[in-house]
């Protein structure tokens, strides 16, 4: 994993730490910020077969680190306890894919939006299954990650007719559609596009819906870095940096190294 190892510089020390890390566990300057994530959740943050951190977010966080010319460390962080632990200050700040909701938005501080992608409905290529008839599912049964955005339009929406199932990981869903043990998936479609071949020649898998970001009560404004509400001033740091990375083409680069389609706002 690519790490920046600078510590703060002098004209950072001032404004950075002593604004940035104020009130926070953090005693010294160069004490690193610490990133959460959900690992694995390709290809935003995932490993390699050696082991190393990786992904879109793991790239782009390193690449604000490198621009505030700070340390960073990623801290690994199951998904249902994102928010419980940013609050226990077991790190501080999450990128993984946490998207910006009027709901998560009253309990953490959210950076502006650094990209937005589809979800959509998946089974297998020789299922028939029509999504937009909800008096056919009755009786299915379909797997989610537990406390996603995913989990939460699911269960408003088809409750009624699904059996949902919510597992811990999206690998774990993905284990189980392979298995034939879930008639269907609703997920963030990079995910599952990245896990399970999907509607190519001999492909296991199909999409059956349109890509979904609507509503936005349920998909939110795109995904954002999520602070403690009481750290502005980091929030205020990443904010610039994203700003720049994406003006002089770094975020560009990043993400074309992951996606065949654009993931900006």
């Amino acid at each position: 994993m690519r790490h920046s190892r600078l510590l703060l510089t002098a004209a950072l020390s001032a404004s950075l730490a002593s604004a940035v890390f104020s009130g926070s566990v953090m005693a010294r300057d160069d004490d690193p910020i610490r990133l959460a994530v959900d690992v694995p959740y390709e290809p935003f943050e995932y490993k390699t077969a050696d082991g190393t951190l990786t992904g879109f977010e793991v790239d782009l966080g390193n690449a604000v680190c490198d621009y505030l010319e700070v340390e960073c460390t990623w801290v690994e962080q199951p998904w249902d306890g994102m928010i419980p632990g940013l609050m226990a200050r077991k790190y501080d700040a999450i990128m993984s894919s946490m998207a910006i909701t009027e709901e998560r938005a009253q309990q953490v501080l959210f950076s502006e939006p650094y990209y937005t992608t589809p979800s959509a409905w998946i089974t297998a290529k020789d299922r028939d299954i029509d999504i937009q008839d909800k008096e056919s599912l009755k009786g299915l049964t379909v797997g989610v990650q537990r406390a996603t955005i995913q989990d939460r339009y699911v269960t408003d929406l088809y409750g009624d007719v699904l059996e949902i199932r919510r597992y811990g990981s999206a690998d774990d869903v993905i284990a189980d559609m392979q298995t034939g043990r879930l008639d269907l998936t609703f997920m963030d479609y990079p995910i599952a596009e990245a896990s399970i071949d999907i509607d190519t020649e001999g492909s296991e898998f199909k999409r059956i819906s349109d890509f979904i970001k609507e509503p936005k009560k349920y998909f939110g404004q795109g995904v954002g870095v999520a602070f403690r509400k009481r750290d502005k001033a980091l929030a205020e740091k990443f904010n610039e940096a994203l700003a720049e990375l994406k003006a002089n083409g770094t975020y560009e680069e990043i993400m074309n190294k992951y996606f065949t389609y654009d993931v900006k706002l």
